[in-house]
């Protein structure tokens, strides 16, 4: 039985299939998944999880390079787009686009993890990064 790391195996398995560049997304209970996009819905109930609960996990487990979020979040949920956006730290860029562009960037993303979270605008696309891992001989 497992029981470290990252437990459930939906999960597991959709970071095991990131690539670097590749999309995951974390969105709130009320974001309108395209057809078509594999979905592993977490949702226990009203704000359980919560997109900032699901991103530390992940923390642990994904390297990210890169965050978008729509700059909806960041005027309507404040709160929500600055723990969105500290939670990967301070090396991760955060790039903001429009909710409209969100909507139609979720249609290339690999697997969209769906919480609990009623916060409005609480969705963010992960950037799949090389993490630290990687040895360079020489910077390019």
């Amino acid at each position: 039985m497992k029981e470290v790391g990252i437990i459930n195996r939906e999960i597991a398995a959709a970071i095991s299939k990131q690539g670097h560049t590749d999309l995951l997304m974390v969105v709130d209970a009320g974001f309108a998944i395209p057809n078509g996009v594999e979905v592993i819905d977490i949702s226990l109930g009203e704000n359980m999880p919560t997109v900032p609960e699901v991103l530390a996990e992940l923390k642990k487990f994904f390297s990210v390079e890169k965050m978008v979020i729509a700059k909806e979040t960041k005027n309507v949920s404040p709160t929500l787009f600055a723990n969105i956006s500290k939670s990967f730290g301070e090396g991760v860029p955060v790039e903001t686009v429009d909710h409209s562009s969100i909507r139609e960037m979720s249609k290339n993303v690999k697997t969209v993890i769906r919480t609990g979270d009623f916060t409005a605008y609480g969705n963010v696309i992960l950037v799949s990064g090389a993490g630290n891992r990687w040895k360079v001989e020489k910077p390019g």
